[in-house]
C-alpha cells in the first residue's frame, strides 16, 4: 500500500475534530468538495470506512477513531515544529478586536491610518473571544478591555474608560430628568454590576430589581436608546450615541472604570513592520481621545419641554 498523503491525513484529522465537513474545510481554506475528495481517497487507499455521514455532520467509525488516535498527535507535533519557520508578511496586519470597540471607536478612525499606509492590508477579526497567540499564528495583535494582565504578551495601555448614566430623549420626555437623589426611582438597566459602585459613591439605593439585565454593554445601550431605561454605560461606547442625539448623559458625575483599553501582542510580533506603524498611530489616536474624554459630555440640566412630572418607580 502506498503511503497516504500528509494533506489527506490533515483533512481527516480536521474533519474528526470538527465533526463537520464545512467547518473543517473552512479551517483548512478548502472547499467542502475538495475535503470530501481527500477523505474519500484516504478511505479507498486504506480499504476502511472512516466516517459515518449524518444529517448534522460526520462521526468517526471504530476504524476512524483508531486512525485518529494514532496520527493526530503526530500531525500536531509537525505543526508545532513548523511554526517558527512560517513566512510572515509585514504588509498584512491581522488584529482581533472587541465588536463594540471596533464599531464605536476603531473603525471610525481607521480611514486615517489607511491613508497613511495605503499598501498595508488590515484584517480585523471582530470577536469577544480571547486569542491564543501560540496557536493562532495568523493573528498579530489584539485590542482588549481589561486590567492589563495577560501573561506572556506585550501590553500597551491606550486609555482609561468612565461609566455614567444616560437615557434616551424619549424616556426623559416621558418621565422627566432625575437628580442624583431620585435616580433610584427610575427604570434602570443593569450590566457588569456598576450600579452598586455608583450608589455607594453618589448616594441612594439600588432597586430590588432592574427593568432588564444584560451580559453585553452594547446591547444594553441599544435598549437605552429604545427608551427601555437608564443605562450606566462606558463613555467610549456611549459617545457616538450621545453625539447622534440618541442618548443624553444625565449628570456631570461619573465613575472611572477599573478596566482600560490595551493593545496586546506576542513577542513574535515585536518587529512586524505593519504592527509597529499601527502601534504608533494607535497611541497618537489614544492620546487625543484621552484628552477629549478627560472632560465629560455636556449635560443639559433643563427638563424636557412640557415635562415637570415625577418619575414613577421601576417595577
Amino acid at each position: 500500500m502506498s503511503r497516504p498523503s500528509l494533506y489527506a491525513l490533515q483533512g481527516f484529522v480536521a474533519a474528526a475534530r470538527h465533526g463537520n465537513l464545512s467547518h473543517a474545510a473552512q479551517s483548512l481554506h478548502l472547499t467542502v468538495s475538495a475535503l470530501s475528495h481527500q477523505i474519500r481517497g484516504l478511505e479507498e487507499q486504506l480499504g476502511q470506512r472512516l466516517f459515518v455521514r449524518k444529517a448534522r455532520g460526520v462521526e468517526l467509525t471504530a476504524d476512524g477513531q483508531r486512525l485518529f488516535e494514532r496520527v493526530a498527535e503526530h500531525l500536531e507535533a509537525i505543526e508545532q515544529a513548523m511554526r517558527p519557520y512560517r513566512a510572515r508578511r509585514d504588509d498584512v496586519l491581522t488584529i482581533t478586536v472587541l465588536p463594540s470597540f471596533a464599531t464605536s471607536w476603531l473603525v471610525p478612525r481607521l480611514p486615517g491610518f489607511v491613508d497613511l499606509h495605503p499598501r498595508l492590508e488590515i484584517n480585523l477579526q471582530s470577536t469577544a473571544d480571547l486569542v491564543d497567540f501560540e496557536r493562532d499564528l495568523g493573528i498579530d495583535a489584539g485590542l482588549r478591555f481589561g486590567h492589563g494582565e495577560w501573561p506572556g504578551l506585550r501590553t500597551v495601555h491606550l486609555f482609561d474608560d468612565w461609566v455614567m448614566p444616560s437615557a434616551s430623549p424619549a424616556l426623559l420626555e416621558r418621565l422627566g430628568r432625575p437628580t442624583l437623589r431620585t435616580l433610584e426611582r427610575f427604570p434602570l438597566l443593569s450590566a457588569a454590576g456598576n450600579w452598586s459602585r455608583w450608589f455607594e459613591t453618589y448616594g441612594g439605593t439600588p432597586p430590588r430589581r432592574f427593568v432588564a439585565t444584560f451580559d453585553d454593554s452594547e446591547t444594553m445601550l441599544r435598549a437605552a436608546v429604545e427608551g427601555l431605561g437608564v443605562a450606566l454605560g462606558r463613555s467610549t461606547l456611549m459617545r457616538p450615541l450621545v453625539k447622534a442625539g440618541l442618548l443624553v448623559p444625565l449628570f456631570s458625575e461619573r465613575l472611572k472604570s477599573d478596566k482600560a483599553y490595551h493593545l496586546v501582542y506576542p513577542p513574535r510580533s515585536d518587529d512586524h513592520a505593519g504592527l509597529v506603524a499601527f502601534r504608533e498611530w494607535l497611541l497618537a489616536e489614544a492620546r487625543s481621545y484621552a484628552a477629549l474624554d478627560s472632560t465629560p459630555p455636556p449635560v443639559e440640566v433643563r427638563a424636557p419641554a412640557g415635562q415637570r412630572g415625577t418619575a414613577r418607580k421601576a417595577r
